[in-house]
Formats: C-alpha cells, structure tokens, sequence
C-alpha cells in the first residue's frame, strides 16, 4: 500500500522500508472513532481479495498524481516520547520538477517570510522546470532511472498484497464514512525475492479501508524485529513506529493528510533518531514540467515562451 528516511539513511534498504512505512500507517489523535451502531457484516474472501486489490490499483495512481501536484508541508520535528512537545517547523510549498521535488520555505501563514529569497527560490524552480521539460539526452536519461525506481515501487506495493494476511476486525466512521479496519500480520508462507521484501517480515499493524472509494484511508504499523537496510551500514530498531492518514482532497483524488514517523537506530556507529510529524494540505495541480513551467513564468510575470530555454 508517501519517504524522508530514505534520504537519511541514503541506501535502497532504506527506501524501500520508508515505502513500507508510506503503505502501512497512519493516525491523527481523535480522527476515528468506533463506529458502534454500525454491524460487522461478515466478508467473504472474495469480496476482501477485490477490494484490497482496488486499493492498490488507487494507491499507484495517487503516488503518480503526488507527481503532478503541489502542496504545503509542515514538518514538525519532535523529540523522542510519545507526549513531547513539537520542536521547530519547516513550511514548504512544495512543487513537483519533472525529475525532483523543489521545497520552497514560507512562514506559518503560507506566504513567503523573505521576499527576494522566495523570488530567488522562484528563478532556482524555474530554471529546474525548464531543464526538465526539455527533450535532451541528459532528460531521457534521468526520466529512465525515475521510471525504474517506479516500477521497483510498484512492485513492492503488489508484494504487500502476499506479504501480510489482513483480517477483518470492524467497522469504524470516520466524518461520516464508514471504514474497514483489518489486522496486518506477516504471512508465513510469503517467500521474499528480495532484501527489500524480506523486511515484511519485521511489520506488523493495521490498515482502514474505505470500501465504497476502493481507498486506503489510514494505516499504522511497528517494527517487530531489527531491521538491517543497506549493506548492513544502517538498522532501525525494533519497536520503531509509523503512521499516515489519508483523504479524498479533491473529488476522486486521496492523498496523504498527515504521517509520522519515530525511527530509532544507527548508521555505521552513529545512533540515529528521527522523529517527526508532517501535515500536507493545499493540493493543486500544477501539472508535468511544461504545464508547471507556464506557471511558475507567470508567477514571476515572465512573457510566455518557449517551454525550454535554448
């Protein structure tokens, strides 16, 4: 079934868990809340096969669709305990380039806190935008490798449907829909390919479904052993824990609302620990590197032109 520890730990062991950690969790304090009027329906297996093979046909679209929308993030940075308080927040209006995500800083009011840097950071996207959107040798190259880390995502999402066996536990609401909450637990018959799909074996939690979009709606889950990512340079400790939560926010498009993870480990012989929250909110389609280009040009009240500088 969202990836800041990837670049952390720099190691594809490391991707591929934050991937895991991007299908499997999610949570906001008082967001769900048990549904007790509502009848647990008993579901057959054919009915729980199609729709979580639904979700995730949705989630591949929604992780192309991050691609072509920009929106806000405020990372708050938190000291390890569940009760800390936040510590400093990063906001960011962050824009797909083609080949790389742009995060742009602004203050807690969504507007720029500098102007000339904010225009500054403008011509920096601009520049990426238009090396992007350009048809080169150097682009197709890049393109290529973007779309092989792709289809190795995709490939992860689809081993998640075997990896774990999900079991039906009840029904929640959350803001007036109804969700399917299952248990995700290791399958013992599942044989990893790779050392990327033998961390399954280390997770353990829970998914909520929303049955009528086909949609993963929440998702939370803990590290139940050790886990060695890279060439053993790195591990993440058990009883790490991760969360998302997830919603429609516009008509038939579901994104992440929130996620946070608490990540405890080492990295060569430095200890590590990464504990943070994240919000995202204003989703807007700005489009693949040509459309976003126009747009960041007139932002900047440029001319219209050429999409690719010469």
């Amino acid at each position: 079934m969202g990836l800041r520890l990837f670049c952390r730990l720099n190691s594809m062991g490391a991707r591929t868990f934050l991937l895991v950690a991007g299908l499997l969790p999610a949570f906001l304090a008082n967001s769900l809340a048990q549904d007790a009027a509502a009848p647990l329906r008993p579901q057959t297996d054919a009915e729980k096969a199609a729709l979580l093979d639904l979700v995730l046909v949705n989630q591949k679209k929604s992780d192309e669709a991050m691609n072509l929308y920009e929106r806000l993030e405020r990372v708050e940075m938190r000291k390890p305990g569940v009760d800390s308080p936040p510590g400093d927040a990063k906001i960011s209006r962050v824009v797909p380039a083609g080949t790389g995500v742009d995060h742009i800083p602004i203050g807690p009011d969504g507007k720029p806190t500098d102007p000339d840097a904010y225009h500054a950071e403008l011509l920096k996207l601009e520049h990426a935008l238009s090396w992007a959107a350009d048809d080169g040798r150097a682009q197709h190259d890049a393109y290529d490798k973007i779309a092989k880390k792709q289809k190795e995502r995709n490939e992860l999402i689809d081993a998640t449907r075997t990896a774990f066996l999900y079991t039906f536990v009840s029904t929640e609401t959350r803001r007036g829909r109804v969700l399917n909450k299952y248990s995700m637990e290791p399958n013992p018959a599942y044989k990893a390919s790779s050392r990327s799909t033998a961390i399954f074996a280390k997770v353990r939690g829970f998914v909520w479904i929303d049955p009528e979009a086909g949609q993963l709606a929440r998702v939370e889950g803990e590290v139940t052993e050790d886990i060695t990512v890279g060439l053993f340079l790195a591990k993440v400790y058990k009883g790490s824990h991760f969360m998302q939560e997830r919603y429609e926010m516009l008509p038939g498009l579901w994104m992440p609302s929130f996620s946070q993870y608490d990540f405890d480990g080492r990295k060569l012989f430095s200890a590590i620990s990464i504990h943070e929250r994240t919000f995202y909110s204003q989703y807007h389609r700005i489009g693949p590197p040509k459309e976003a280009l126009a747009v960041i040009r007139a932002e900047l009240g440029k001319p219209a032109r050429a999409t690719a500088d010469p």
